[in-house]
């Protein structure tokens, strides 16, 4: 898995993992020497007492000894060989048993006692570590996917918030709540400090669309009065450099106050049945620029032709006032390709999409960059899928995916 929550819930499986396989070495080790221990005492006790014995020549048939016995462990005799006394585990008669040795008339005294019971508590014992190390591992691991998994939702919902913001949709807001009593609850912090952004970049862009609104109203009016008195003026070039520059400013207040009707959200579209092939060839037509029409597959959608006209009138104007000629609209199917040879789109149109009043690269003209953010917001009217490029032989590629909502023959 590679969700933070696994990974969360892993980590702290292995490292309980790792603890209570530490802790059961030691465990096992301080209680099998303690036990060991005590067998190993009492062995040495009774052979002292048959070493008692043996010296007084009196029987001690309370003790299980002999001289050299043959199931003596050789290292056990090495060490009487040289004069010494010890013990160690071994077999008698195919049982564990704990041996004691020591050096009697020049042959090894030993005795035993069972060490069966003895290596069955150890075995208990061991089997008891585990199956509590099991136990304690599986508790940490649902506790630790219990609170991974409340980590991961916070994070994941933040995340998705983040995405509808980058989208477009500014009232989106994570919502935890910003009184929690824990200080260092970080995800709680950077969902906060989301929605803070998200309210600040809200009024900034609320702000400027009110301002770009009101401009543009009032702007309107005293332009409509001078566009009528520059028509009392006498005929002459003084007359039409008026009437041309007031046309242009006149132009771009009608271009502010769409797009402030489509900075509002308020603008539907008026759906209707369209061959596409012709309704592109009679748009292109009326804006009376030069432009070669192509169509490789004709297809019936469902749009509004009122706005695909201002789209593709906006495309074509933009490609001859930045680009280059020839320009050519090629329709397939339910795409729109409008191309021109011009320098192409600058690289931070083509990540970030068009922004008013910005036209990106000098090479491509002077502008105020109003013509591609209109065709970007009546595309997102008419739920059309738009995409910058440039041809890998130059030029500015803009291309339109229609929602095909009705078929070909109409059915």
């Amino acid at each position: 898995m590679g969700s933070l929550r696994w990974k969360i819930a892993v980590t702290i499986t292995a490292v309980c993992c790792a603890v209570a396989f530490v802790l059961g070495i030691l465990v096992h080790n301080v209680v099998a020497r303690q036990l060991v221990g005590e067998v190993r005492k009492d062995t040495l006790a009774q052979l002292d007492h048959a070493l008692g014995h043996y010296q007084y020549g009196t029987s001690h048939g309370d003790v299980n000894s002999s001289l050299d016995p043959p199931d003596l462990p050789g290292e056990l005799k090495q060490l009487v060989a040289r004069g010494d006394t010890g013990s160690m585990t071994g077999e008698h008669g195919g049982k564990p048993v704990m041996w004691a040795a020591a050096p009697a008339d020049g042959k090894a005294l030993a005795v035993w006692l069972p060490y069966e019971g003895t290596r069955r508590r150890l075995t208990d014992i061991d089997m008891a570590i585990l199956a509590s190390a099991a136990l304690a591992a599986g508790l940490v691991a649902l506790a630790g996917l219990f609170l991974a998994s409340r980590i991961s939702s916070r994070l994941a919902a933040t995340a998705a918030v983040a995405r509808r913001i980058s989208q477009g949709d500014l009232d989106a807001r994570v919502g935890f709540p910003t009184g929690s009593r824990r200080r260092d609850d970080e995800v709680r912090d950077v969902a906060v400090a989301l929605d803070s952004m998200a309210g600040a970049l809200q009024s900034r862009l609320e702000a400027e669309k009110r301002f770009t609104a009101d401009v543009a109203h009032e702007l309107r009016t005293p332009l409509t009065g001078s566009l009528a008195a520059a028509g009392l003026l006498p005929e002459g070039r003084p007359k039409e450099m008026i009437v041309d520059r007031l046309n242009a400013l006149h132009a771009l207040t009608e271009d502010l106050l769409e797009i402030s009707r489509l900075d509002s959200g308020v603008e539907r579209a008026d759906l209707g049945r369209c061959e596409l092939g012709p309704a592109v060839e009679r748009a292109v037509g009326a804006t009376r620029l030069a432009a070669e029409v192509r169509v490789v597959t004709d297809a019936v959608v469902l749009t509004d032709r009122r706005r695909l006209d201002r789209i593709l009138a906006n495309l074509i104007v933009n490609a001859h006032r930045h680009g280059e000629p020839p320009v050519e609209v090629t329709v397939d199917g339910p795409v729109i390709r409008v191309r021109d040879h011009g320098p192409g789109y600058p690289e931070e149109l083509i990540a970030s999409g068009p922004r008013r009043f910005r036209t990106g690269d000098p090479g491509r003209g002077k502008g105020h960059g109003l013509g591609l953010t209109i065709v970007a917001g009546q595309a997102e009217v008419l739920e059309i899928g738009l995409e910058f490029a440039n041809a890998p032989d130059g030029g500015a590629v803009t291309t339109l995916r229609l929602p095909v909502k009705v078929p070909l023959d109409g059915s």
